[in-house]
């Protein structure tokens, strides 16, 4: 099937197993329910993926929803990491349509993996009653800022109110929650500020650095210029003449 809904091209797409070996130090396994992210964050890493699947329309307006032969040996996961959601959000706006992520979910129910979801959407709390299933999962959300304005120049997820608000939920309803600050921007992501907001509600808080590489380097600085041009020193410093001196500073006063 292939149609275009709300703007963007939906294709489904068949796989043969839908957990892949990582790459990643930690080991265990990365799951992705869907190709693509309608998130479509103008920083996002992921958009390298074009070069692997074929896909030549921008990043943002594509989602592939994957069809897999079902898991019916979760045991053979116990005690692997399980990360969900390392180049796509299994909570895309369109999950709520398609289901794949609570599929999955269902599917390694008695696995006993350390779950990791990886998400900027509040549809979570949708399946809260899987995650208390699971029993070893943690949720994290990203949340790099408290402007709402700034979040909507960055990205179409949910707002950051939301993303709060189903953290709170989701902690109380007693499964371990990260708060992700990621990734920091120079001289606006206000981590502490964010802290503070959430330190009550959250087990671990994780930073993360803004990282340009290609295609979206020049969008990001291009955009920099133009709404807080007086940070356009300090990007150059970093991004251009490959000064660090201020995320090793900023490790420090986060420590």
């Amino acid at each position: 099937m292939e149609e275009v809904i709300n703007g963007i091209l939906i294709r489904e797409v068949e796989t043969k197993n839908i957990m892949t070996k990582s790459s990643l130090p930690v080991g265990g396994y990365s799951v992705n329910p869907y190709v693509g992210c309608t998130h479509a964050c103008k920083y996002c890493y992921a958009s390298f993926m074009k070069r692997f699947t074929g896909h030549k329309e921008e990043w943002g307006t594509f989602l592939d929803v994957k069809h897999w032969l079902e898991i019916k040996n979760p045991k053979k996961y116990a005690g692997q990491r399980v990360v969900i959601g390392s180049v796509t959000d299994g909570y895309n706006p369109q999950e709520e349509q398609f289901g794949n992520t609570r599929k999955l979910l269902e599917q390694l129910i008695g696995s006993d993996a350390d779950i990791l979801i990886c998400t900027k959407s509040d549809l979570v709390v949708r399946d809260i009653d899987l995650l208390k299933k699971l029993g070893r999962v943690t949720v994290s959300w990203s949340i790099n800022t408290l402007d709402e304005n700034f979040k909507n120049d960055m990205d179409s997820a949910s707002s950051i109110e939301r993303r709060i608000a189903a953290m709170k939920q989701v902690y109380e309803a007693g499964i371990r929650t990260v708060c992700f600050v990621s990734p920091v921007f120079p001289g606006i992501t206000n981590f502490e500020a964010i802290f503070e907001r959430v330190k009550d509600q959250c087990d671990l808080f994780w930073l993360e650095n803004l990282n340009l590489r290609g295609g979206f380097k020049k969008t990001i600085m291009d955009y920099i210029a133009g709404k807080y041009p007086d940070l356009v020193p300090l990007y150059d410093e970093i991004y251009n003449k490959h000064n660090r001196s201020y995320f090793e500073a900023l490790e420090v006063k986060a420590e």
